[in-house]
């Protein structure tokens, strides 16, 4: 009886390992999504935008790899530090083996780092970028003898011709330093302390060669540090930390960390979509954030993320892009989330204004004032909050988002009814459609501006899809206020909610069409044109079950809104639908297809909004698979990706339609 006991204590033993050692390789198979995105690429001139760049820890400058061997090293450094993205070279480091003809064998990227192994006749050369902070990332090279004879091998450093403007490079013993006259951030390469590097030209250096021998199998290791660091961070400081790092478990921290992010986003997806290829497009969103991720510098007081690194106009922070950043970062890095939210409330006005665009350097572009976005952050706050109950968050920031709301009321109700208008602090018609996010929609064809006081201006349109966020942002900040336990506050805002609702039902709705429209200030007349603003009102849960219902039936429908790429901004049936020419006149923007799947679920449309995301991913052109970036919108009937690559709002709506809520 005892041995049987042994025999069943040692076989569940037995069990409870297996199962660990599966979980363990579950864990592990996740960092193994390699090559997520095509890095392969070296720049032929300074704004050469034809490749994507690898970046990590916020940090304001990428890399990619060489495309021949040519280059022994990595592409770039691609500076963001200047000129909204120039390349600084197409290789800073460019190792130099003597009378040896490399072929490149492998490249291999992930979220943590980049990989790529050249090899010869009788060497072989594996090198490995990681970031150990916002400033700097470090490579290793490992040369390795893969001969069956000793191997004298020779080994020097020299750099491609810098290319960005206004940059000068001076040389001092092992360290290379690299300025510029159109920014504050320096460059500072550290080598070796064997390498003594001279300076040929301001714009090219060489070092002194090194020999070494190694035996068969045997392996020589060198470290190089690449920072680029603004003058608000202590140099001194960053130095000493380098000197100081291990590069392994820099990598093995870094692994760690990119791998707990991924786990969140894969097991908190909805059954329904625990396909592999999801996963993967997971991890392609992951990595699309992680590169317009930036800390702060200059004017940006905060973390927060680029719309996209890719495009030279996109070198800031934006709020409703920051806003719909912050919810696809809440699922996996709170903390960045939080920082995102904080940038942009940084320069918040008295009134409560919160201006449209932010920039690290002023002098580049100035900050957008002429408008503000969508009221979205009290929804990306009260996301923030379930998934890490920080009260004091919410605290800092509910007495903020108050003033934000009210600030509409206060410069956007031109008539005092009630209901807003989009605007503009400058009376200008374009700020006013920019304020809307949709800046040349259909619906804003025929407005005209409107004075309401100093420096407010409403367009001659109340919006369906502004009272419906206002209206959701009124049930948020109830929420909040319940969390804070400040009843009177989270009724009267419930209170304020119900009224509007029924308003939003009554005279944004046209039964006979069976959708909702922006109407004239009035609130008479239906400005007519199916967009993506007609659904707006499901997804903040204003409409009736019998309008969902009608709403659904047009979205569902072939010819107008479930095209290839399904829920585009226009419907496709109308005639001035048109993709390729209009930024807001038809392109699939993801943000808009998710607030209309999101709105299908609001009532029960389970079915539809399943098959509608289904049909979204697969129809955008290469979100799902490796290599393709993620664009900023597609084109509905085609599926091509349009506009800016590697977006990350477009990332954030994808986490938001495969993620339980």
């Amino acid at each position: 009886m005892i041995k049987q006991t042994q025999i069943l204590v040692v076989s569940l033993f037995i069990i409870l390992l297996s199962c660990k050692q599966k979980e363990d390789k579950k864990q592990v198979e996740t960092t193994l999504y390699s090559n997520i995105l095509n890095y392969v690429f070296t720049p032929k001139h300074k704004f050469d935008k034809k490749g994507l760049m690898f970046s990590d820890q916020g940090a304001w400058f990428g890399y990619s790899f060489p495309e021949t061997t040519n280059i022994i090293g990595f592409s770039g450094p691609f500076l963001m530090t200047q000129q909204n993205g120039v390349w600084s070279s197409a290789s800073l480091t460019n190792l130099i083996v003597k009378n040896t003809a490399w072929k490149l064998s492998d490249t291999e990227s992930y979220s943590s780092h980049l990989e790529q192994t050249f090899l010869s006749e009788k060497l072989e050369l594996k090198q490995q970028l990681v970031f150990s902070s916002g400033h700097t990332a470090i490579i290793k090279s490992r040369l390795k003898n893969k001969s069956n004879s000793v191997q004298t091998i020779n080994y020097s450093f020299k750099n491609k011709d810098l290319l960005a403007d206004g940059l000068k490079l001076s040389v001092k013993e092992n360290n290379l330093t690299i300025k510029s006259a159109l920014t504050n951030a320096v460059g500072h390469i550290i080598f070796p302390k064997d390498i003594l590097l001279t300076a040929s030209t301001d714009s090219t250096y060489t070092s002194n060669e090194i020999e070494i021998v190694l035996k068969p199998n045997e392996t020589k290791e060198f470290i190089i540090s690449q920072s680029f660091i603004f003058k608000e961070y202590s140099w001194d400081k960053e130095r000493k930390n380098i000197q100081n790092i291990n590069f392994d478990t820099v990598l093995k921290d870094r692994k760690l960390e990119k791998n707990t992010e991924l786990q969140s986003l894969i097991k908190n997806r909805k059954t329904q979509f625990n396909d592999h290829k999801y996963a993967e497009v997971l991890a392609k969103t992951q990595v699309t954030l992680q590169n317009n991720w930036r800390i702060p510098a200059g004017e940006l007081k905060d973390e927060g993320l680029f719309p996209s690194y890719h495009y030279k106009w996109f070198h800031g922070f934006w709020s409703w892009d920051s806003w719909k950043h912050a919810v696809g970062l809440s699922y996996y890095n709170t903390d960045l989330a939080k920082k995102q939210i904080k940038a942009m409330f940084n320069l918040q006005g008295e009134d409560g204004f919160i201006v449209d665009c932010i920039y690290r350097d002023t002098l580049i572009e100035k900050h957008n004032y002429r408008d503000t976005k969508p009221p979205l952050s009290a929804w990306a706050i009260t996301k923030i909050y379930k998934k890490d109950k920080d009260i004091s968050f919410v605290k800092e920031f509910y007495p903020k988002l108050k003033t934000y709301h009210q600030w509409w009321y206060n410069k956007r109700d031109h008539d005092k009814d009630g209901l807003c208008e989009y605007g503009s602090t400058d009376g200008s018609l374009i700020a006013a459609k920019w304020e809307s996010g949709m800046d040349n929609a259909i619906r804003f064809d025929n407005s005209e501006i409107l004075k309401n006081g100093e420096g407010a201006y409403s367009i001659n349109q109340e919006s369906v899809d502004l009272n419906a966020y206002l209206y959701a942002e009124k049930l948020f900040l109830s929420e909040l206020a319940t969390i804070l336990e400040n009843k009177k506050e989270a009724d009267n805002f419930k209170k304020e909610a119900k009224k509007l609702k029924l308003i939003i039902q009554s005279q944004f709705y046209d039964p006979i069409d069976g959708w909702f429209y922006d109407t004239t200030l009035d609130g008479k007349t239906f400005i007519k044109g199916e967009g993506s603003e007609g659904w707006t009102a499901l997804w903040a849960n204003a409409a009736t079950q019998e309008q969902a219902k009608a709403v659904k039936n047009k979205m569902m429908n072939p010819k107008k809104f479930f095209t290839k790429v399904p829920f585009q901004t226009m419907s496709a049936d109308h005639e001035k639908f048109n993709p390729l020419k209009g930024y807001w006149r038809g392109p699939n923007w993801l943000d808009q297809a998710y607030f209309g799947v999101k709105g299908l679920r609001n009532y029960g449309f389970d079915k539809e909004a399943d098959k509608a995301t289904i049909q979204i991913l697969k129809g955008a052109e290469g979100v799902l698979g490796k290599g393709k970036s993620i664009r900023e919108n597609y084109h509905p009937l085609t599926g091509e990706g349009l506009n800016a690559e590697n977006f990350s709002w477009s990332a954030a709506h994808i986490i938001m339609l495969l993620q339980k809520d």
